[in-house]
């Protein structure tokens, strides 16, 4: 019997403030890495409440979305890892609160730093992923999504056992 195939749905927070964007430096197999707050979904939360919590953990803030701003498809080869993964990111735009006290980073997270969009586009060989860079030009570009475009069915939390 075959089986399904499915990406690994990821979520990001683009946030932009006073013309700086907030990253995250991060260790990754093939060394520091520059990303959004970004994190793969849970089993059991919306994509609205992945992104909160990713960027809590990351970066120690609470994150408020407004709004979505796209969602991105990218493929990664590994093969020493023997790793071939898609993902599918929703990115989020939206603003954060001060760093909460004493509050650690996620393990990996080295720390959180605010870039411009150039600083960022000069820094290419360092993005974890091209979603990166597409997320701040499309923040940059204006494109912005209601937040209800992605529906969660309440049977998401309170599942309703089909016979």
């Amino acid at each position: 019997m075959n089986q399904r195939w499915k990406p690994s749905v990821t979520v990001a927070a683009i946030i932009e403030s006073e013309g700086r964007f907030l990253l995250v430096e991060e260790e990754t197999p093939e060394g520091v890495r520059l990303n959004n707050p970004a994190g793969h979904l849970d089993a059991g939360e919306s994509l609205l409440q992945a992104v909160v919590r990713e960027t809590l953990e990351e970066t120690a803030r609470v994150f408020t979305p407004s709004a979505l701003l796209g969602v991105y498809m990218s493929r990664y080869v590994r093969s020493a890892r023997n790793e071939d993964v898609t993902y599918l990111r929703f990115a989020y735009c939206g603003t954060v609160g001060q760093a909460e006290p004493g509050r650690a980073l996620d393990t990996g997270i080295l720390r959180t730093v605010w870039m411009t969009a150039g600083e960022i586009r000069a820094a290419r060989e360092r993005h974890r992923s091209p979603a990166l860079q597409h997320g701040i030009d499309d923040f940059l570009r204006g494109k912005r999504h209601p937040l209800d475009a992605v529906f969660t069915d309440p049977g998401l939390y309170d599942p309703v056992e089909k016979s």
